[in-house]
């Protein structure tokens, strides 16, 4: 199974936090945290869609610049959510420029930015053209889901950290695969069709609706129409979908346990901070941040299949493998 999700943290453990997931088959990509984002090259960072910001410390939020640089005069929008306060963050930083020549741009770069993770949302948008000025936009409906696309959703819920902190769990609604080999016993080609079917899957198109499986070929356009559902049978295996949980910044009490745990149920990969050796706990719970025992209990808690560790303390700068091997062995319940 090709997975659609491609997930790799931009940084070494020791660095800021960020994670970029790519999509396969689609020139698109999320990121979650800004930190420092030069190991990303613009073609990567022009792939974005979506950027998804635990909180506004300076090493999670630190990156926008760099995005901000990179997609100025294109014709494109971006859509960040951050916790409450992200959108007079957001404006803070963009009234930081001066941009009285933006008006003769022939591109108009914009930025919907959304508040989430509390009862109350908010919602606004930046334009270029108009300097970035601040442009109230109807929010979302307040609840945990906070993207909602025909092939993932996004969900946040806020941790402890002193300040709110956003954790996020990334979910493909089902994966479909394609039996190749089925389709060549049917006589149908690959093509541009088998996106269509997937399409109607994904939008809940009923089974006895005809589809058009169509191709070219020397003698033109060839098409044969049969049930969708018999076609499903025939050359479609539907799973699960992928599911990447992402949790940053959060200090180890009952109600984040418990939040971190719903969460990232049954993940196949948890990518969550573990910032202190178990030695340290006293000092890792004075700075809002989990220990590398505390974040491999969590995954286990949350029966993920993988965890990956990183956010490490530069203070165990040499320690980076003691570190894993605590993740580890809380996480396979060997301490």
């Amino acid at each position: 199974m090709k997975p659609l999700f491609h997930p790799q943290l931009v940084n070494d453990p020791f660095g800021d936090p960020g994670l970029y997931v790519d999509f396969l088959f689609e020139r698109r990509a999320l990121l979650f945290d800004l930190g420092d984002l030069h190991a990303l090259a613009p073609r990567k960072i022009l792939r974005l869609s979506h950027v998804f910001v635990s909180h506004t410390h300076m090493d999670h939020f630190v990156g926008f610049d760099q995005i901000l640089r990179v997609c100025l005069g294109r014709d494109r929008q971006l859509t960040l959510f951050g916790p409450p306060g992200f959108i007079a963050q957001l404006g803070h930083k963009l009234a930081a420029y001066t941009w009285n020549l933006v008006g003769n741009y022939d591109n108009d770069f914009s930025i919907l930015a959304y508040e989430v993770g509390t009862d109350a949302t908010a919602g606004a948008r930046f334009r270029c053209r108009s300097a970035f000025a601040c442009e109230p936009v109807d929010a979302p409906p307040p609840g945990a889901i906070i993207v909602d696309e025909e092939s993932f959703s996004v969900r946040a819920t806020a941790l402890d950290h002193r300040i709110p902190c956003l954790a996020f769990a990334l979910e493909e609604k089902q994966h479909i695969n394609v039996w190749k080999n089925r389709l060549a016993e049917y006589g149908f080609p690959t093509g541009a069709w088998l996106r269509e079917l997937k399409q109607a899957v994904m939008r809940g198109v009923p089974d006895d609706s005809t589809f058009r499986v169509w191709w070219r070929d020397g003698d033109g356009i060839q098409e044969r129409l049969i049930p969708l559902g018999e076609l499903c049978q025939k050359v479609l295996r539907i799973v699960p979908g992928q599911k990447i949980a992402y949790v940053v910044d959060a200090v180890y009490h009952e109600q984040n346990a418990q939040r971190i745990a719903a969460l990232a149920r049954d993940a196949d990969v948890l990518y969550i901070e573990a910032g202190f050796l178990d030695e340290q706990a006293e000092r890792a719970a004075q700075t809002f941040h989990l220990t590398a025992r505390q974040a491999g209990g969590l995954a286990r808690a949350a029966r993920a299949r993988h965890v990956v560790p990183f956010h490490y303390s530069a203070r165990h700068s040499d320690q980076a493998a003691h570190l894993a091997r605590e993740v580890e062995a809380a996480f396979r319940g060997q301490s």
